[in-house]
């Protein structure tokens, strides 16, 4: 016999009910006894909405010129961070071909 529990899916708002408990001070082992979490699925929800959560809060104070530099900024990093990869794609290449 598998004694393993069928794979269960919850809605967002669930999940986003079931971390406001925690926030609100209720504990965590209360909270997956009661309503028969797995520890990993609980601890993942709590990360997911308290990064997401953190963020939007950071990005509803910005104008729109700020949201734009933000932007900006990003893609700055990226391409940098890709023309590195390059550059380092044609040294080796280039020693290849010797």
């Amino acid at each position: 016999m598998d004694k393993r529990k069928k794979r269960r899916s919850f809605s967002q708002d669930f999940k986003k009910e079931v971390v406001a408990l925690y926030r609100s001070g209720r504990s965590r082992k209360e909270i997956i006894q009661e309503y028969d979490l797995t520890p990993s699925a609980f601890d993942k929800w709590v990360r997911q909405f308290s990064e997401t959560s953190e963020e939007e809060n950071v990005d509803k104070d910005l104008t729109p010129e700020q949201r734009e530099l933000k932007e900006l900024r990003k893609e700055n990093a990226k391409l940098r961070m890709e023309n590195e990869v390059l550059k380092q794609a044609a040294l080796i290449f280039g020693r290849m071909a010797k």
